[in-house]
């Protein structure tokens, strides 16, 4: 996985094509647990850069939607946002898509613990 943006509430990972994250060999799809662990991932980061300066976070539910496969030897990246953050509890969502950018592979709601608001 690869950053490529963090900041205010907002962070974008990117995971290359790997024969060794393929979930099908006949048909070179990316494994659906590669995917959730990349939109996981990034929904943490998104929690981490927020404005309000969690201390750290963990998951509590993250509900991801497959809408298609990603395209064999394409790059999956995962934009994810927080949006709203309590004292204990921040909410994001995330899209995932591949080089095709025409359709998301996968979307994501989640919720998150947060430790040490400032």
């Amino acid at each position: 996985m690869s950053l490529e943006e963090l900041e205010d509430g907002v962070a974008v990972i990117s995971m290359p094509y790997d024969a060794k994250l393929v979930g099908d060999p006949r048909t070179g799809v990316i494994h659906g647990g590669a995917v959730s662990a990349l939109m996981d991932t990034c929904c943490g980061a998104a929690v981490m850069s927020h404005p309000s300066n969690p201390g750290g976070t963990a998951t509590i539910d993250l509900r991801i939607e497959y809408l298609r496969a990603a395209k064999p030897g394409q790059k999956i990246t995962t934009r994810a946002e927080c949006y709203h953050v309590t004292r204990s509890v921040a909410f994001v969502r995330a899209t995932a898509e591949d080089e095709e950018d025409a359709s998301p592979v996968a979307t994501a709601t989640g919720t998150f613990v947060v430790e040490g608001i400032k």
